[in-house]
């Protein structure tokens, strides 16, 4: 069984097709990053791990029945730093 691979910017689960992974600046795919977070090479947003958690909050909670936005933020906020980004 493959592990799981997480975005090292926004944390998604990107599964084992290629459709999610984001894209190096020769056009090959980022093993780290995702689609959403990277493009041709670069991040597609300049904004801080906190910035970054608020964004991840309500997609988060949509996902993950019963959650609320407090255990999302504190599970980010523990997860985040050690993601290859925020390090």
């Amino acid at each position: 069984m493959e592990e799981t691979r997480f975005c090292q910017c926004c944390g998604m689960p990107m599964g084992c097709t290629n459709e999610l992974y984001g894209t190096n600046k020769d056009g090959s795919k980022s093993d780290d990053y995702c689609s959403y977070c990277f493009k041709d090479g670069e991040f597609t947003a300049d904004i801080s791990m906190k910035e970054m958690i608020e964004i991840c909050i309500p997609p988060m909670v949509q996902s993950n029945k019963g959650m609320t936005e407090d255990e999302a933020r504190s599970m980010m906020n523990n997860f985040f730093p050690k993601l290859k980004r925020w390090k």
